[in-house]
């Protein structure tokens, strides 16, 4: 078991994959990074964390289906208090795919965001920091 400190707003702290994930599926925004006619594109996206999956929907002719179908691509999501100068990042690298049905709890937990498709980010590299003072009962355990 790790050391619970209080830290100062100085401090960053690496997060646990388990944290990661845990942390991101309290995100309703991120955002995808992925190739673009050759140079970097970034896009805001609505999305959940299905296991091991960020499920992505996409809107009918969407760039993003040609764009990352297939791609090795970057998610990242974040809760930060500026004022404050704390909170959370967290990065996904992963393949991407194009499904039509993610499943019923991704397809449920989306149900407010429309898309006739979805993009599946497969959480192959996960890692995240918090940033700032980060209460002793808001941090799990490594195992």
């Amino acid at each position: 078991m790790r050391e619970e400190t209080m830290g100062s707003a100085e401090e960053a702290a690496g997060l646990t994959r388990a944290e990661c994930l845990r942390l991101m599926s309290t995100a309703a925004v991120g955002r995808i990074v992925f190739t673009e006619q050759a140079l970097p594109a970034v896009a805001p996206v609505g999305f959940v964390v299905d296991g091991e999956d960020v499920v992505i929907p996409v809107p009918p002719g969407s760039r993003l289906l040609a764009a990352t179908r297939g791609a090795i691509v970057a998610f990242q999501a974040d809760d930060l208090d500026a004022a404050g100068r704390s909170g959370w990042s967290v990065t996904v690298v992963g393949r991407a795919r194009v499904v039509r049905d993610p499943g019923e709890s991704a397809r449920e937990a989306l149900r407010p965001w429309t898309g006739a498709e979805f993009i599946l980010v497969s959480c192959g590299r996960v890692t995240g920091q918090r940033v700032g003072a980060v209460p002793v009962g808001d941090r799990e355990t490594a195992a």
